[in-house]
C-alpha cells in the first residue's frame, strides 16, 4: 500500500515540477488535483486497515464520504482534519463549474465556483497545498511503521 503512495506521490511531483513550469495550462492542474486525490485515497485506504487491525472499526467502508469520516474520527489530528477537507474539496471538483484563466503564461490560474463561492487555484495554493501533503505522506509513513 505504502509503493502505491509513493508511486502516486511520484507522478503528483512530476506533475507539479515538471509539467505545469512547461505547459502551463488548466488541464495540468486538473490532472495533478486528480493524482493528490488518488494518493490521498490510497492513504485513507492505509489509515482505515490500520484502525480495522487495532480493532477501531470492524469493516472498512466502499464509500468516499464514509470513509472520510471514519478518518476524522478515529485520527483527531489537525493534519489528517485539514488533508480531508481538501479531499473533500478534489472529490467535488470535476462537478464544479471550472474557469481556466491565463492559460500558458506565468500566473496560470484555475477558478472553480462552488455554489456561489469562488475558488481561485494558482501557483501559491498549489505549493501551499503540495507542503501540506508532504507533511501528510510524513505522517502516513510515521503511521505505517
Amino acid at each position: 500500500m505504502l509503493n502505491e503512495i509513493e508511486k502516486e506521490k511520484k507522478i503528483a511531483q512530476h506533475l507539479f515540477y515538471v509539467s505545469l513550469k512547461y505547459t502551463k495550462t488548466g488541464d495540468v492542474i486538473l490532472n495533478l488535483i486528480t493524482r493528490w486525490e488518488k494518493m490521498i485515497d490510497n492513504c485513507i485506504e492505509l489509515l482505515l486497515r490500520k484502525a480495522k487491525r487495532s480493532k477501531k472499526i470492524k469493516v472498512i467502508p466502499t464509500a468516499p464520504k464514509a470513509r472520510e469520516i471514519i478518518v476524522r474520527e478515529i485520527y483527531k489530528d489537525e493534519l489528517v482534519s485539514k488533508v480531508m477537507d481538501l479531499y473533500a474539496l478534489f472529490r467535488r471538483i470535476p462537478n464544479l463549474e471550472i474557469i481556466r484563466e491565463h492559460e500558458f503564461r506565468k500566473n496560470i490560474a484555475v477558478r472553480i465556483i462552488n455554489s456561489g463561492k469562488e475558488t481561485v487555484i494558482n501557483m501559491d495554493k498549489l505549493k501551499e497545498w503540495n507542503a501540506l501533503l508532504e507533511d501528510f505522506i510524513k505522517y502516513i509513513r510515521h503511521m505505517a511503521k
